[in-house]
């Protein structure tokens, strides 16, 4: 780590379709950091180094963290804000655009409902149909021999990346004890998984990280495999196989706590079947701060996460941050308590105590969040902001919405671009207090036009410097088909949808398990009688009872009688 440089760590969490938000914070940061470099030497330019270090991530943040791996040696191009009559243009030449913006059509949701994965394995994998993503993924992380550039200076070499995954297998262990048994020992399975690269390495190195190389394609499969792995959301979408040595898992120490590892010698293959990583670790920054910590042990001493001394920092993105808890209401029935149950044991795989302690501290430097905000631009509530995962168009159905209409993704996008800007601006940032004196932003800010990189919302000043202008009321924000810069749909809309999702709702349940000729054809008279019909008006309602919490539903003349009571309830 260079005397001279500040280095950041990213974590990205879980967002399902809210992956469209990260992507815009790291479409911002890339090309803030590319202008500052093309800055500098310029008279009044702050001349520190800051060099993004780790990237770690969950679910849609850790697919995000392997596109961004993916970008770093292509030529980027950022996505101005598209003018009314270009809203819709696809933007191939951008990485994060195409990805999680423009997906493989303007509709998703409808291709997530096709029954063609059914048809073509005879069995069920997933309520919904995967396709969509390896396809994307195949796209996007991909080896790049011919259009290779060289990685900008604001990326440390090599860089470290990781994903969270659940191990659904997980790893086993065995924990002696005095018995009276045959076998006197206690057995425990952990199954908090992690696939963790090296990229621009050649050769495997330190333990249990992976040489990832996307000019030579070392690995690329496999870090393909790991993007599609973490994002595969239980049950809805299809859970996935990755394929590792032995060695590999055994030597990564967050995997295996045992000091019985075998050598890398070893190459036995490692099969597992893994879900969304999410489930048991979302917002993994704790272990971003740990690599970051072991990359600065030289500087420990000098109190990291004091301002006058830091050289580290852990920025978090994060569509859904954690939100103050609904008021627990005690009720004992069978579907509440199921529900209860589901949301106590995935917070409780999520929480991290000895890390949240560490960090609640909101005086120790070096712990940032980027997070969705958004203002209200006309109305009784204009002036206001709306924070959390309601400022967001793909926050409705869980995260899913955003696969339902393409307005959506590009609204989130965008916000990602603007969130990330003004953080940089005025929260990313060095106390004028602490400035002069910082081993790093003091010879930095030296020669530097400071009154140029001022905070607008302290003394302070930034990190990373913002050149472009800023004007009262700036809002980089595209005009929807809504004719506001917050899009919505239709009732409508969600009322086409319900022929399709009848008919995966068939095909779910005749294909989830194997029967008989006759228990099949009762089946399919109990689907059309009885099952599809219900469960398909529950899901429309529950789509549109969500879409109306967040906003996203304009009443029009065309909005049908059995949707009332919704709108009603909602008001």
């Amino acid at each position: 780590m260079s005397q001279k440089s500040f280095h950041i760590g990213l974590c990205m969490a879980g967002a399902v379709s809210a992956g469209a938000y990260t992507a815009g914070v790291m479409d911002y940061l890339m090309e803030a950091l590319a202008e500052w470099e093309k800055r500098r030497g310029q008279p009044g330019v702050p001349t520190h180094r800051v060099q993004i270090s780790v990237i770690g991530g969950a679910s849609a943040g850790g697919m995000t963290g392997i596109i961004t791996a993916g970008a770093i040696n292509r030529p980027f191009v950022p996505v101005p804000v598209p003018e009314p009559k270009a809203l819709l243009k696809e933007h191939p030449e951008n990485p994060f655009y195409h990805s999680w913006v423009d997906l493989l059509g303007e509709d998703m949701f409808r291709q997530m409902l096709d029954l063609s994965d059914i048809r073509r394995e005879g069995k069920v994998t997933s309520v919904l149909n995967s396709d969509f993503i390896d396809a994307i993924a195949a796209r996007t992380i991909r080896s790049n021999p011919s259009n290779w550039v060289p990685a900008p200076p604001y990326f440390a070499e090599p860089l470290k990346l990781f994903t969270t995954l659940t191990n659904l297998e997980g790893i086993r262990y065995n924990i002696a004890f005095r018995s009276e048994l045959l076998e006197s020992r206690h057995n425990m399975t952990m199954h908090s998984d992690f696939a963790c690269f090296h990229l621009n390495e050649t050769q495997y190195g330190q333990k249990g990280w992976m040489p990832l190389h996307f000019k030579t394609g070392l690995n690329v499969s496999l870090a393909r495999d790991a993007a599609i792995a973490t994002g595969a959301f239980p049950i809805g979408l299809k859970s996935r196989i990755l394929n590792r040595t032995k060695a590999v898992v055994m030597q990564n120490s967050w995997i295996n706590y045992t000091d019985t590892a075998p050598d890398e010698t070893d190459q036995t293959a490692y099969t597992t079947q893994n879900v969304d990583g999410g489930l048991m670790n979302n917002e993994p920054f704790e272990k971003v701060k740990q690599l970051l910590n072991e990359e600065a042990q030289q500087f420990l001493g000098e109190e990291q996460e004091d301002y006058r001394r830091f050289r580290t920092a852990v920025l978090m993105i994060d569509p859904f941050p954690g939100e103050a808890p609904r008021t627990f209401r005690v009720n004992q029935e069978l579907v509440p308590t199921l529900q209860y149950l589901f949301y106590a044991i995935t917070q409780q795989l999520r929480a991290k105590p000895s890390a949240l302690i560490d960090a609640m501290s909101g005086e120790k430097a070096g712990q940032y969040l980027i997070a969705p905000t958004r203002p209200v631009r006309s109305g009784s509530a204009a002036g206001t902001k709306i924070d959390g995962s309601k400022a967001i168009a793909c926050g409705a159905m869980d995260g899913f919405s955003g696969f339902m209409h393409k307005e959506f993704r590009i609204h989130d996008y965008y916000l990602g671009r603007y969130n990330c800007e003004m953080f940089l601006r005025n929260h990313f940032t060095i106390p004028a207090a602490h400035l002069d004196a910082h081993p790093v932003f003091g010879e930095g800010y030296a020669l530097a036009d400071r009154d140029r990189f001022r905070s607008f919302r302290k003394d302070a000043y930034q990190i990373i410097p913002i050149f472009s202008t800023y004007e009262q009321g700036y809002y980089p924000m595209p005009v929807f088909g809504s004719g506001t810069q917050w899009p919505m749909v239709e009732e409508g809309m969600v009322q086409r949808y319900t022929g399709a999702i009848r008919k995966r709702v068939e095909g779910v349940i005749m294909n989830a398990v194997p029967m008989s000729r006759f228990r099949r054809f009762l089946l399919y008279i109990g689907c059309q009688v009885l099952f599809n019909k219900a469960i398909t008006q529950k899901i429309i309602k529950l789509m549109l009872s969500s879409l109306y919490k967040h906003g996203l539903v304009t009443t029009t003349t065309s909005a049908t009688e059995s949707v009332a009571p919704i709108r009603e309830q909602q008001a």
